[in-house]
């Protein structure tokens, strides 16, 4: 899942936002709130939205079951959302309250994570694959061989997000096991898979869509709408989808147990059902949606990118990560660790 943001360290420094009448406070990924659509949400409710930043799940989990943040919807990725539910963190929704739920696309409404979507709103989903400036590599992109072991000219040019799932599962996959596996031969070649690539990597950073565009790098672990905001800025840049396997995601709203702006929170999440409101959150971060009818509303060049078209041959190798439990969550656990050393 996907997504730049600001460090966690600037996140703990916020003040807590405030909590009165006619606001909502939202809780999300950063760079990945429109502006506009908070514009034209204002404009036409008088509510004003605060937007607090944040650069992982696992950082967005920990605030809010710390209790007291203040805030009313957050927007966890797919595999994190039945942690939400089990902890009693997040609240099953009215459905009355949303007119226009049904907007929901029948692909996206009955989902493993929210059966009915009784907990959560789509906001927009994608991939996790290689970005790769063409100028510098020019071999095939659509393998994660890139990160793990490299060709000589990217070799310390090399950025991976640092988000656990996804990193791991790609070498997971690579090594030819499936998501939570506890196959502990397998595990052991994506963590010395991912060991040895190590040496090669320049930085472990969220910050892509502007080094990749800036030809800081040469290529990195990323997700599709990054790769795609980068490469409006620089055409050498192109996407891969890893060919021996990569995670799809789907980040969703959902509102908090402890929410205060509850009306405002329903305005909210009905509002961005609304197929052109959608259209303005793909049209910021370069995502799909989940909303039906929102692709008539969005930039045209979204009709056609690579990095929204999965192309055909690569679909396959698409998978959804589940929430790991047990030992495979300790074997991940163990080699991410590894990994930070």
């Amino acid at each position: 899942m996907k997504k730049p943001a600001l460090a966690a360290a600037l996140l703990l420094t916020t003040a807590l936002p405030a909590l009165a009448e006619g606001q909502l406070n939202l809780f999300n990924w950063g760079d990945y709130t429109s502006p506009e659509l908070l514009e034209k949400f204002e404009k036409e409710t008088g509510i004003k939205v605060t937007v607090t930043d944040y650069d992982s799940n696992d950082t967005a989990l920990a605030k809010v079951s710390a209790g007291g943040a203040g805030f009313d919807l957050v927007v966890p990725s797919a595999h994190f959302v039945q942690i939400y539910v089990e902890k009693g963190l997040i609240q099953k929704l009215d459905l009355t309250r949303l007119p226009h739920h049904d907007n929901i696309a029948p692909e996206w409404m009955d989902v493993e994570w929210d059966k009915g979507r009784n907990y959560t709103v789509p906001w927009q989903w994608g991939t996790t694959g290689i970005s790769v400036d063409t100028s510098v590599y020019k071999g095939d992109p659509n393998t994660s061989e890139l990160f793990l072991n490299p060709p000589d000219e990217l070799k310390g040019k090399i950025n991976v997000v640092p988000e656990m799932n996804e990193v791991v599962g790609l070498a997971v996959m690579w090594a030819g096991g499936k998501p939570c596996t506890e196959d502990v031969a397998v595990l052991k070649k994506a963590h010395d898979a991912l060991m040895n690539g190590k040496q090669y990597w320049t930085s472990m950073d969220y910050g892509t869509t502007e080094h990749m565009a800036n030809g800081d790098w040469a290529a990195s672990v990323n997700w599709s709408g990054e790769t795609f905001r980068s490469r409006l800025k620089n055409p050498n840049v192109v996407y891969g989808y890893p060919k021996e396997g990569y995670p799809l995601w789907m980040d969703s709203v959902a509102l908090l147990s402890d929410a205060q702006n509850v009306d405002e929170a329903y305005k909210f999440l009905d509002f961005i059902s609304l197929p052109e409101n959608a259209a303005l959150i793909s049209a910021f971060a370069r995502y799909p949606n989940g909303i039906t009818g929102s692709a008539e509303f969005m930039p045209a060049d979204m009709a056609t990118a690579p990095e929204v078209n999965i192309p055909a041959e690569f679909k396959a190798a698409g998978h959804f990560m589940p929430a790991c439990s047990g030992k495979a969550l300790e074997y991940m656990t163990a080699i991410w660790t590894d990994l930070q050393k």
